[in-house]
């Protein structure tokens, strides 16, 4: 049983939590219920020449879009790369290498100040790296703080830590992993995806991470978030309440040893496992090596960022069987993905079709200038983030409209691209949907991490905002 102090604002926080119980259902749910709001816009918004020019009636005509869209085979890959991108990122996190990382920083990790400082930090820079990474990182690193202050006698803030490790949820769109910057990055999916809608000019095939994850712009986001939240969260730290924790060692149940015959003494191989996974390793090395302009990233695709994470997981873990056993940990945090992302497809299918999403894009057109519309993207973004958790489900939904009025109104796509991932990511802080694997491995509630996740959520705001404004 975990005891620890309870933080002051939890009268503030246990409204908040029950209000989203009343006003959001399950995400699969909300996805159905977008899905019939979104084929009522389209039969009532849509595009009369396109119902008109049809032998079906309006209704018959919105379902074949939308069945249509269900089984885009493009958005079928997307939704596999996503779920291999959290997957192998939850793997790595499950690692000997990470886990023997924590121990060492937890032993720095002597007051709530400290702690907090080298938590924030370290889950920013490993959320960037990949989100599943960033969050299991978290929630471990989470855990283990509180074992360690348990063992010592340090007193902590334990709910203050816990919302520390979540942090990783807000800075991933920017970084390796973000769904938006690495989709667009794929060879015709903008093409793909534009299909049958009219430009004012013509799509790039290609938008490199060159453009978008390490542009200056977001490097300079980056930056700052690496520096200001960690120093914000270290003097907030210094200021609420601290009480002794009481938490027990995470019990790991040890592998049942037995005697390996033939075939299967490879599968537990040490040696096994580190060649083949160097092998991956060296194999995206080359294909790096091989990139027609490496100094556009070019390279930084989701097939060779999946390929490259399945290598380094095969290295970590050194042995195939311990890697499958990760994966089998892993694999009930993409179920949501694999279950939502065709419902995603379907509506972006209905909007497009209906001629419903040029109708969105020209009303946004007409109230948005060249210096708002990044800073509405952020708002909207941040808004449908809410109802769509989905980095993917919501680039899906969303991006048609934003990359046509991007487009059309000849503001930089690589800048828009990027407000809607500041936007996305940001209300991760008070969305608890992609907190549960947190909340499972430290015990936590998220009544109890709400009031600090929502302080997280402001910072982020700012820095995120003024990022758009300068650039």
């Amino acid at each position: 049983m975990l005891v620890f102090g309870n933080p002051s604002t939890v009268s503030f926080s246990d409204k908040y939590a029950t209000t989203f119980r009343r006003l959001l259902p399950a995400p699969f749910t909300i996805a159905i219920i977008l899905t019939f709001f979104t084929f009522i816009l389209a039969l009532v918004f849509g595009n009369d020449e396109i119902y008109y020019n049809s032998d079906k009636n309006s209704i018959a005509l919105t379902a074949e879009f939308w069945y249509e869209g269900l089984w885009n085979v493009n958005g079928l890959a997307f939704a596999v790369q996503m779920m291999l991108m959290l997957l192998l990122g939850h793997v790595l996190a499950l690692s000997k290498s990470i886990d023997k990382l924590l121990n060492n920083l937890s032993s720095y990790c002597t007051s709530n100040a400290k702690a907090a400082f080298i938590i924030t930090f370290f889950t920013i820079l490993f959320g960037l790296f990949n989100w599943g990474l960033g969050l299991i990182f978290g929630a471990l690193f989470a855990r283990k703080i509180g074992e360690y202050a348990s063992q010592m006698g340090h007193k902590i803030n334990y709910a203050f830590i816990g919302a520390c490790g979540y942090v990783g949820m807000m800075v991933f769109h920017g970084g390796l992993s973000g769904s938006a910057p690495i989709k667009v990055s794929d060879k015709n999916h903008l093409i793909n995806m534009m299909e049958g809608v009219e430009l004012k000019t013509v799509l790039p095939e290609t938008l490199p991470m060159s453009e978008t994850v390490f542009s200056t712009m977001n490097i300079t986001a980056s930056i700052a978030l690496l520096i200001i939240v960690p120093l914000v969260m270290f003097w907030v730290a210094k200021k609420i309440k601290v009480a002794k924790v009481s938490i027990p060692p995470g019990n790991v149940k040890p592998m049942e040893k037995k005697g390996n015959i033939g075939m299967e003494k490879a599968d537990h191989s040490k040696i096994v496992g580190l060649i083949v996974g160097s092998l991956f390793l060296v194999f995206s090395l080359y294909k790096i090596l091989q990139s027609e302009n490496i100094a556009t990233l070019s390279f930084l695709t989701p097939n060779f960022i999946n390929f490259t994470l399945l290598g380094l997981g095969l290295v970590m873990h050194r042995n195939i069987v311990k890697f499958l056993s990760s994966i089998d940990q892993a694999i009930g945090g993409v179920s949501g993905i694999l279950i939502q992302f065709p419902l995603y497809y379907g509506i972006m299918a209905i909007m497009k079709d209906s001629g419903l999403m040029t109708s969105v894009a020209e009303y946004v057109s007409s109230i948005a200038t060249n210096e708002t519309f990044p800073i509405l993207t952020l708002m909207s973004s941040g808004a449908l983030n809410v109802l769509v958790p989905s980095g993917g489900g919501q680039w899906i939904v969303q991006g048609p409209v934003l990359v046509e009025t991007s487009i059309n109104n000849g503001i930089p796509l690589a800048k828009t691209v990027m407000a809607m991932s500041y936007g996305d990511q940001l209300t991760n802080m008070m969305q608890p949907f992609w907190a549960l694997p947190l909340l499972a491995i430290t015990g936590l509630k998220a009544k109890e991490i709400l009031p600090y996740t929502i302080l997280l959520m402001l910072i982020g705001f700012i820095i995120f905002t003024a990022i758009l404004i300068i650039f």
